[in-house]
């Protein structure tokens, strides 16, 4: 399993993702599900990030399509007009590597296929945009009431962001409260787990502001994980029992 979060600010766009793919007692393995695609300068400029959920195989067959096609097509996403024909591309280059991958499955197993996708980036002329894009190739897009996407494991981490992350809110605390959710969801999931690439796209920079990997060494985090936990303690605490308790 994973666990990924995307956010649109009025400062710009947050991106993380986790990077475990098993989780055993022997077998534990890691890849980035963290993809740029990026035009720097030119008619063409942008700026697309994507990060994935679900099954591996799958989703690098998306990825590996839609940048196979950047070279022979005359239509993909490094020269889509919109993020929202970006977020087509994907929807069809998902639908695809799906059925290809069902159709040739060489016993009836209960492997599931299904990946998911939060992309979403900067086109010249164009304001941001964030797209949600669910294994049947349709998609949702944030909106200023839901600003934030969460794939994968989401539920352990979703509380924090859900009392904190506005559109107004700043990056920096975007960001803070992006690691506390990793951190909340790695206590209670071991699907999920170090390292967490960390991508920051400031809003008409229309490339990378900060692209950084949170590995078991990082001393922020490590603090933030440790601050959060003794927070979380006195909090509880310092919290009255109800009146009925003696009764």
């Amino acid at each position: 399993m994973t666990y990924c979060v995307a956010m649109s600010l009025h400062e710009g766009m947050l991106f993380a993702s986790d990077s475990r793919t098993n989780a055993g007692v022997d077998n534990v393995s890691t890849f980035s599900k963290m993809h740029v695609f990026d035009v720097p300068d030119g008619e063409h400029q942008r700026c697309i990030v994507a990060v994935n959920a679900g099954n591996l195989a799958t989703t690098q067959g998306v990825v590996s399509q839609l940048r196979r096609k950047a070279l022979v097509d005359e239509a993909h996403i490094l020269n889509a007009p919109s993020m929202f024909d970006v977020a087509e591309l994907f929807g069809q280059a998902i639908k695809a590597a799906i059925s290809h991958a069902e159709e040739n499955q060489l016993t009836q197993s209960s492997v599931d296929f299904t990946c998911t996708f939060l992309v979403g980036g900067q086109i010249r002329n164009e304001a941001p945009r964030l797209f949600l894009i669910y294994p049947q190739g349709n998609f949702i897009e944030a909106t200023s009431d839901t600003p934030y996407f969460q794939i994968g494991e989401g539920k352990y981490g979703k509380p924090i962001i859900d009392r904190v992350v506005r559109p107004e809110t700043p990056m920096a605390e975007a960001l803070k409260s992006a690691m506390v959710s990793f951190d909340s969801t790695m206590k209670s999931n071991l699907s999920v787990g170090l390292p967490i690439d960390v991508l920051i796209l400031k809003r008409d920079h229309l490339k990378p502001s900060l692209r950084y990997r949170v590995t078991e060494d990082d001393a922020y985090f490590q603090n933030i994980r440790k601050a959060w936990g003794q927070g979380l303690r006195q909090v509880f605490q310092s919290l009255p029992q109800p009146d009925w308790f003696h009764r």
